[in-house]
């Protein structure tokens, strides 16, 4: 039984899937220093938001129009009856409408205003029927969404899955990660060896439709681990890195590889990635679009899915963009590359108190 990868699709404030590719390849950064409160002002730190976007948020989200633009791009199917169920992952939902009912007192913002509330309403929008589960883990989420879709697939309970993923920054997130010091005056470099670290946020939505079959990108493994270490730091020895990604270093020998890391900017964790990394998948170029796109949260393990699919079609790699000067470990690669003569790349995700998740898809 061979679990494929059949469809992909992305928009981030570079645009969908193939644009963004080429826009990395082409080492544009979407990041722009904006007001960290929106039109409250602030610092101003990295945020990359999807054309037409305002931080603030609106009543109806003005982000609908871009999950309209997405929806339409996913293959049709009876999505959300008991043989092609929906999985939805984020892990801010309408956190920002909820936010913004707390300043306003607008009562349209309710709608929008919890996980339950927010997906009640998309499936009301595009038609899909009950059979939806909402997933949320921070930064894991779209991961463990597609982790959870593999395991109905495989169980025989379903013929076609969509995971369906989305984040849109907000006042209440960005104003978050600032207050923890790691979204801050500094555009994020991924993998760069220097004193301090910063992250960008970005706004992100991503499908993915897997089935079991002989087209699309074979999955041949997936991992997820937590080490349940710290509120948001991880296990200094990193064994948590080794924990998620060495059953997949196993299910990739034989193979020549490239990876998507995680690499959002920050020091500790990205020296343990990227050592990680290197150490169980020698000689793999290593690469993260973070330092353009921003930290997509909960969407990224899709968003940057899709973006990976759209290389592979391109028939190139971005490099780490952002990133310049010395690096973690010489598996970084900050320059694109022909990817043509590999066959698997490992997509790499990381959240906070240690959570890892990761896929290995090949595509001979």
């Amino acid at each position: 039984m061979t679990l494929r990868l059949t469809a992909s699709g992305c928009r981030t404030a570079l645009g969908d899937a193939d644009q963004t590719c080429t826009a990395l390849l082409a080492e544009c950064i979407a990041l722009q220093a904006s007001p960290v409160a929106g039109s409250l002002g602030g610092d101003l730190v990295p945020l990359a938001l999807i054309d037409g976007r305002a931080l603030d948020e609106t009543a109806p989200p003005a982000w609908l129009p871009v999950l309209d633009s997405l929806v339409a791009e996913i293959p049709p199917a009876p999505w959300g009856d008991a043989r092609h169920p929906v999985y939805v992952t984020s892990s801010n939902f309408g956190v920002g409408s909820l936010y913004a009912f707390q300043r306003t007192k607008d009562a349209a913002h309710l709608a929008y205003g919890t996980p339950f509330q927010a997906v009640e309403q998309l499936q009301v929008r595009f038609g899909w029927g009950p059979d939806v589960t909402l997933l949320s883990h921070a930064c894991v989420s779209a991961q463990l969404g597609l982790l959870t879709a593999s395991r109905r697939l495989q169980a025989g309970l379903a013929d076609r899955a969509l995971i369906f993923t989305y984040d849109f920054i907000s006042p209440f997130v960005t104003g978050g990660f600032h207050a923890l010091k790691i979204l801050n005056g500094g555009f994020p470099s991924p993998y760069a060896d220097r004193p301090t670290g910063a992250i960008g946020l970005g706004d992100g939505c991503a499908f993915a439709v897997l089935e079991v079959g002989d087209s699309g990108l074979s999955l041949l493994g997936q991992s997820l681990y937590n080490e349940m270490h710290h509120f948001t730091a991880n296990r200094p020895d990193g064994a948590g890195f080794a924990g998620c990604l060495g059953p997949l270093a196993e299910a990739a020998a034989g193979r020549r590889l490239w990876i998507k890391g995680h690499g959002t900017g920050t020091i500790e964790a990205g020296r343990l990635e990227a050592e990680t990394l290197a150490r169980l998948f020698p000689g793999a170029p290593l690469v993260a679009w973070k330092g353009s796109l921003g930290h997509t949260l909960g969407s990224c393990g899709v968003v940057e899915m899709a973006i990976s699919s759209a290389a592979l079609r391109a028939g190139r790699t971005p490099g780490t963009v952002g990133s310049s000067g010395a690096a973690f470990t010489s598996t970084v690669a900050q320059s694109s590359f022909d990817n043509r003569g590999f066959d698997a790349v490992l997509l790499a995700s990381n959240a906070f108190g240690g959570a890892h998740a990761a896929s290995l898809l090949a595509y001979d």
